[in-house]
């Protein structure tokens, strides 16, 4: 049995509690993107090196995915409210540190403590959700809320950033943070209620941290894919990844249970899920380029310009029981998956329009699509295990969403360049550093020849669109094969 204490009432109390853990992840998700814009302002401010440069964006990455299977189960053995607000404090102090480092050393440290108060976060936001909502339709509602939260901050972090950044001084992107966990822990601690594990067993410190030593080498490997290839810490992530699958097999009380997997729609509801983000986050990491620098808007007119994903993905959380009811969960996941790959392919054409008007078209079918395919994908991962182990699970989740978010950055962003520099034709004459990305192009060659090289990487992002959707095309055909549409 599951042992819960002080539940929401049913009604107004218990969806008040769902907004409060709706802003703790709109929070996080915003997190993860507003950093980007700001990244011109804190180096003239604290003068970093390259390489910290990369581990000041990195590092949060790093620690949020390399610690959430972790936390997950702790959140079961200590209940998921206390792990939720415990962080929410956290989260606030080290925003404070961030937002006044002095260094490179003290914000790569303070964005390091972020990553891991946002993985104490993310699974008990989940896992509470699947306490709090035990009826299988509102908790289709709640988790549709959820991830509509979720899509909408990674949306919205650029569109933040740009607004702070044209009115204050770089360290706002995270005093932020504050105000909006102060009300996180003073609501939570009324309106939530506390969930455990009652019997979680005895904790075992060699599965947390194969855990760690498989996920967070993959994810660098990932996050490194264009400028080193490969790297043999891809390797080492695989082999631990394959012991903690063998020792999670052969304990009677796992870190996660692995069998699950074994479940085709299981395992077909964190493909669709994985595959949604990528597609997402990898179409709005080139496309906010694609704004600021081949249509010239400013950071804030380029997050307005990606309104119409954002506000797709709300309108979801009213579409969620009409599509199950009318399609079944599997067939409705394909369906989703199917209209954001139509989105995606007439972003090609769309592109290369003087009228702006017909890319924000496009974004709609992109934002409801991976919004609702995001939404019925969770709901079913979440739903495929007993309330007891509702954290460790909500961790594959989160996981999912971390690994998709990455694998977009760093294929798709891969791939972008590479077509850039393919189609980029310039005189012997012009700069070598031109063909490094567009913006750079844009800071070294001549006014004549800008428009050259905005052309390769419109062109580019062309193509790369139509990559992204073939792929959440084919991850449709999975969900329509292995999710049941019962």
């Amino acid at each position: 049995m599951e042992v819960t204490t002080t539940l929401p009432q049913t009604g107004r109390r218990r969806w008040a509690a769902l907004g409060v853990l709706s802003a703790a992840v709109l929070l996080l998700s915003i997190d993860g993107t507003v950093l980007a814009l700001a990244v011109p302002s804190l180096t003239e401010a604290l003068s970093p090196t390259a390489e910290q440069i990369i581990w000041i964006g990195d590092i949060y990455s790093l620690a949020l995915a390399g610690l959430l299977a972790l936390m997950g189960n702790l959140a079961d053995r200590l209940g998921r409210k206390r792990v939720l607000l415990t962080g929410s404090v956290l989260f606030g102090l080290v925003s404070l540190l961030a937002a006044f480092a002095t260094s490179a050393e003290q914000l790569i440290a303070a964005r390091l403590l972020l990553g891991v108060a946002g993985a104490t976060l993310m699974p008990s936001t989940l896992s509470l959700i699947r306490n709090i909502f035990p009826d299988d339709a509102e908790r289709t509602r709640a988790v549709a809320v959820w991830s509509a939260a979720f899509g909408a901050g990674s949306a919205a972090g650029p569109m933040v950033g740009g607004f702070l950044l044209e009115h204050f001084w770089w360290g706002s992107v995270f005093l932020i943070n504050v105000p909006v966990m102060l009300a996180v822990v003073i609501s939570g601690i009324v309106l939530l209620p506390e969930s455990r594990d009652p019997s979680p067993g005895r904790f075992d410190l060699a599965s947390a941290a194969l855990s760690m030593l498989a996920v967070v080498p993959i994810v660098y490997s990932i996050t490194h894919l264009a400028t080193g290839g490969i790297s043999p810490l891809f390797l080492v992530g695989a082999v631990a990844g394959v012991l903690f699958v063998r020792r999670q097999r052969r304990l009677a009380n796992p870190m996660l249970d692995v069998d699950l997997f074994r479940s085709p729609a299981f395992s077909g509801a964190v493909a669709a899920n994985v595959i949604a983000i990528f597609a997402l986050v990898g179409l709005l990491f080139f496309f906010s380029q694609y704004l600021q620098f081949a249509r010239g808007f400013s950071p804030l007119e380029a997050g307005l310009a990606e309104l119409p994903a954002t506000l797709a993905s709300i309108v979801v959380v009213g579409l969620v029981g009409v599509a199950i009811r009318r399609l079944g969960r599997g067939r409705a996941i394909a369906v989703s998956l199917a209209l954001a790959a139509a989105g995606l392919a007439l972003v090609a054409p769309a592109a290369g329009q003087s009228w702006y008007g017909w890319l924000a078209l496009c974004l709609v079918p992109v934002g409801l699509g991976v919004g609702l395919a995001m939404t019925l994908a969770g709901d079913a991962i979440i739903s495929a295990a007993p309330p007891r182990k509702a954290g460790s699970v909500s961790a594959v989740t989160e996981t999912a969403n971390e690994l998709g978010v990455v694998l977009g950055i760093a294929v798709l962003g891969s791939m972008i360049t590479a077509l850039y520099r393919s189609n980029l034709v310039l005189p012997a004459s012009a700069p070598a550093e031109a063909t490094d990305s567009l913006g750079m192009a844009l800071q070294v060659l001549d006014p004549a020849l800008t428009g050259i090289a905005k052309e390769a990487f419109v062109s580019a992002m062309q193509t790369t669109s139509l990559v992204a959707a073939g792929c959440t095309l084919v991850a449709g055909v999975v969900a329509w094969r292995l999710i049941p549409s019962r």
